[in-house]
């Protein structure tokens, strides 16, 4: 399954601030079981909007690591709270079947 989160930098801050809280958060978070990695991305056009995806083997397990109150990673979210805010666009499904052209 796949978590998504949207980030929206605040003005006298930049994405290199947020990012370096993200790297911190998800070093401890993806050592959880189930964790398949996580990618953050600029929005085209607003280097101020980034969207986060996170990969986990099942929804269950994500919700796992989610009810183990991890104060480190707590801390970290708190440091990074004053320069962004944070919306969940929400949990998906992996497809069922994913078919990709041959390599190259």
């Amino acid at each position: 399954m796949k978590f998504l989160f949207e980030v929206h930098i605040k003005d006298g801050h930049t994405a290199e601030d947020y990012a370096d809280a993200w790297v911190r958060a998800s070093e401890i978070i993806q050592s959880a079981p189930g964790a398949r990695g996580t990618e953050l991305h600029r929005k085209i056009g607003d280097p101020n909007v980034l969207v986060a995806i996170a990969s986990w083997e099942s929804k269950a397990e994500r919700d796992a690591m989610e009810g183990k109150h991890d104060p480190r990673v707590a801390e970290i979210i708190r440091s990074a709270a004053p320069f962004c805010d944070i919306r969940v666009i929400g949990e998906f499904e992996d497809p069922e079947w994913v078919v990709t052209p041959p390599d190259r």
